[in-house]
């Protein structure tokens, strides 16, 4: 008879380490990705990571990387005005931060050399300038709109009230009556709250469209 093949182990890859230790960061968070961690997950030997990854920090870019690569940008080049463009690129931004969470100190830190942030950050540059804002406002448009994004990742409003009705007394906090309900009802508060913030900022926006920059000479 012969001998059966002994199963092969999958062959480690850049993309390998990235799920996993993604995977991690997403269950635990940022502290649970250490080198010998992913190793154990990955079934390998630690000096084997660094075939591909130099340092912890490396993988938690290529992570921060992985997760900024899954926003849509396809809304930039298909016609759409700048308005229904940012909302619409704002909307998958917040989508991919809220299904990583805990990546989101990473990519605060900026695109730094991330090429999935920086083509990112080129699509909205680029397609503010193709608008007709001028550069210094688009620059401008791309960081205001990256604060109100990543602020809006960072926690959850509603899930910052305790659902005990007792810790809110009346004589103290007369209008939070019903924050004791707030938590119970918290992706629908914290979607509501970011639809109006985003308006807001678009229809500001909107009344500076075509207007000189501040300070800008006439």
């Amino acid at each position: 008879m012969c001998a059966m093949a002994r199963p092969r182990k999958p062959l480690l890859s850049t993309d390998r380490i990235v799920q996993t230790a993604r995977a991690l960061v997403d269950a635990e968070g940022l502290q649970a990705v250490s080198t010998r961690r992913l190793a154990a997950e990955l079934g390998v030997s630690g000096p084997s990571l660094y075939n591909h990854f130099r340092t912890k920090d490396e993988i938690l870019e290529a992570v921060a990387d992985s997760v900024s690569a899954q926003v849509d940008l396809s809304m930039f080049e298909d016609g759409r005005d700048w308005r229904t463009a940012l909302h619409d690129w704002a909307v998958s931004y917040r989508s991919a931060l809220r299904d990583h969470p805990n990546v989101v100190p990473v990519l605060a830190h900026g695109p730094g050399r991330r090429p999935a942030g920086l083509r990112l950050a080129d699509a909205v540059y680029g397609a503010m300038v193709d608008a007709g804002w001028s550069p210094a406002q688009a620059t401008s448009i791309g960081a205001l709109m990256r604060y109100f994004i990543m602020g809006s990742a960072l926690g959850s409003f509603a899930a910052g009230f305790v659902d005990d009705a007792s810790a809110y007394d009346p004589a103290d906090y007369p209008h939070l009556g019903q924050a004791h309900l707030l938590a119970e009802q918290q992706d629908k508060i914290d979607e509501r709250a970011f639809e109006t913030g985003l308006t807001a900022l678009l229809d500001g926006l909107e009344r500076q469209y075509g207007q000189p920059e501040p300070g800008a000479r006439p």
